[in-house]
């Protein structure tokens, strides 16, 4: 049976990756462009020319007939798009695949980068849902991440959000910053939950090569956090986010009941999705694709044809990516589909993490236990990498 092991279905979700930025956050490792504090989608002929050959891709993709039910568009700085470029993407993914009733369309926005007219398109061309980036709420810990917003900014957008009143609104901060104190991390927990979002995101900083951090620092230098006052910001995080109403329910994820996020939910049940733009990955028809992470590369790409050349996600890899994404989340995931024998090979691998309470098995579903499991959660699931593996 595990040998067999697959994730099947026709994929109903679509990312839609928007490379501008006015600066590189000192964090970022993603696949974005520069374009400055003055240029935006109305002004800017590179971002009109991305949004063509990003219309392009989407409109040789194949279709399998069935309308999607979550959009997300990420970047980047989404924001930056002018509400008629916007307006544009979401017409030709209609036309193309159909967009479901209901469906949730979501965009990444970050403060300073649109106005109320801007705002007011996007909830026009259908979003729904915005996730603000804000990453913390002291002018110091901004500045040090390299982040274009001050504080007042982030006040100012979440003002033009209500007022235009789309229903699902994120915040996203980021714990482990350098310099950054409990102190300070309880503040912005504190102003945070005041602005009423339905969902918080919570990222623990992770210093990547090649960013401007990377250069600055390794992991476990001065000035950033050590690994205890990490730990402390993870559990104070979880006591006041969970004490304000909210739900953890995905490791870095908070919502206020029947607000979870769609969209990311497809990634962690290991689901289909289409993926358009540069350094998008799609997983559709059983296999894993990341197109050209640079502009010329991708622009190729797509006016060759858009082909994705590479190999059905062989069962060993598919199942150990189902436990790693399903043990994000706070229900964990079913055993139905694993076959008993795969079943007894799992739980043997991680029973030193049953005994320390770490996981558990309940209602025929396999689990990583708040907050001890998800603060060790690297720790077991390398153990199923190197068993399983």
């Amino acid at each position: 049976m595990s040998q067999k092991f697959s994730v099947s279905g026709i994929a109903s979700s679509a990312y839609v990756h928007i490379p501008f930025c006015r600066r590189r956050c000192f964090y970022c490792d993603f696949p974005v462009s520069v374009v400055g504090d003055r240029l935006r989608g109305e002004t800017s002929g590179t971002i009109s020319q991305y949004v063509e050959v990003l219309c392009q891709e989407i409109a040789i993709t194949p279709t399998f007939g069935q309308p999607l039910k979550t959009i997300f568009f990420g970047g980047g700085t989404p924001s930056l798009l002018s509400t008629e470029q916007l307006q544009r993407i979401v017409g030709e993914l209609e036309k193309h695949f159909g967009i479901a009733s209901g469906a949730e369309i979501s965009m990444e926005i970050d403060p300073a980068t649109f106005d109320l007219a801007h705002i007011a398109g996007y909830r026009s061309a259908g979003v729904n849902r915005v996730s603000l980036g804000v990453q913390a709420f002291q002018e110091e810990l901004l500045q040090r991440a390299g982040r274009s917003h001050s504080v007042e900014d982030i006040f100012a957008a979440v003002e033009l959000i209500h007022q235009v009143e789309i229903p699902e609104f994120s915040l996203d901060l980021i714990s482990g910053l350098p310099h950054q104190s409990l102190d300070q991390w309880q503040d912005s927990l504190t102003k945070a939950i005041a602005l009423l979002p339905t969902h918080i995101s919570i990222y623990d900083l992770t210093i990547e090569p090649g960013t401007a951090f990377g250069r600055y620092y390794k992991p476990g230098d001065t000035p950033l956090p050590t690994d205890e006052a990490t730990v402390k910001m993870y559990q104070m995080a979880q006591q006041v986010l969970t004490g304000a109403g909210y739900e953890h329910y995905e490791i870095s994820n908070y919502a206020q009941p029947d607000h979870q996020c769609k969209h990311n939910r497809v990634y962690w049940e290991n689901r289909p999705y289409y993926g358009f733009g540069m350094g998008a990955a799609s997983y559709a028809e059983g296999k894993r694709f990341t197109r050209p992470r640079k502009t010329r590369e991708y622009y190729q790409w797509v006016e060759a044809g858009g082909v994705i050349d590479c190999d059905v996600t062989p069962p060993k890899e598919v199942l150990l990516e189902t436990l790693m994404l399903g043990l994000r989340l706070a229900e964990g995931l079913s055993l139905e589909a694993f076959g008993e024998e795969k079943v007894e090979e799992i739980c043997w691998c991680l029973q030193k993490y049953f005994d320390k309470g770490w996981v558990e098995v309940t209602g025929g579903r396999l689990r990583l236990i708040d907050p001890q499991g998800f603060l060790f959660s690297n720790v077991v699931l390398a153990e199923l990498f190197e068993k399983l593996g």
